[in-house]
């Protein structure tokens, strides 16, 4: 069971050496329909994606350090893709397939997306490290992608999870120093927020192909997510 969004949790490291109390909070974006644990108030970076079939999507990057250890959540709005992409399309030189797509798929946005995940997982397999990890994983049955990178060129290790939720891409990445420990309480904290506001968590698993599967009522007991809570820590501007 998640605990109610926004409580601060405490966070205590011992790596060789003195105990190390560190205050992290629970952070949601009405923005991008998500929460997640931060060691202190992310920064929000308006950036852009390219994607698989080379649409410039809009992107959000929000990341926070702790010491030498690095936590971001990168949001890609896929939902542009059709617009894109179908735009993009008008502009192939006559015949070429591969640019234009065909009618309904204008310049493949269809694929951008359903291929969404397993480029970003490439990307990531492209850096120069060591993948010691590459499986499914699903969070509050949002189906994705766990990978663990090892031996990045200062040492450190980066744990990254991968999903797609209502066409929108989250990237999350957690990277922590040589002897440290897994950042869990970042990674196990993603969480998906539903148009009210409210913790979302489906009945089956979810495919972001395929119509979403019954949620899980959680009006009595809203659980991760709820916006109205004391003490909210919401994404700036909203």
């Amino acid at each position: 069971m998640r605990l109610t969004l926004f409580v601060s949790s405490a966070l205590v490291l011992s790596i060789s050496g003195p105990l190390v109390a560190q205050e992290w909070i629970e952070f949601a974006s009405r923005d991008d329909r998500f929460t997640c644990n931060f060691p202190e108030q992310p920064k929000v970076t308006q950036t852009t994606y390219l994607s698989q079939h080379e649409a410039n999507l809009p992107a959000r990057i929000y990341s926070a350090t702790q010491g030498q250890s690095r936590y971001s959540v990168t949001v890609v709005d896929y939902t542009q893709a059709q617009r894109i992409l179908t735009e993009k399309a008008k502009s192939c030189p006559a015949g070429a397939e591969p640019c234009q797509g065909g009618p309904g798929d204008e310049g493949h946005w269809k694929a951008d997306i359903r291929g969404a995940i397993d480029y970003a997982s490439w990307q990531l397999m492209k850096r120069d490290a060591k993948l010691t990890l590459f499986v499914w994983g699903a969070v509050d049955m949002v189906e994705g992608r766990q990978l663990q990178l090892t031996n990045n060129a200062d040492k450190s290790r980066t744990f990254a999870g991968i999903f797609m939720h209502e066409n929108k891409l989250y990237i999350i990445e957690g990277t922590v120093p040589p002897g440290y420990p897994e950042p869990g309480l970042f990674q196990q904290s993603l969480g998906w927020l539903d148009e009210n506001g409210i913790g979302l968590r489906y009945q089956t698993y979810y495919n972001n192909n395929y119509p979403p599967p019954p949620r899980l009522n959680r009006t009595g007991r809203p659980g991760q997510g709820r916006i109205d809570a004391p003490g909210a820590v919401l994404n700036p501007g909203k």
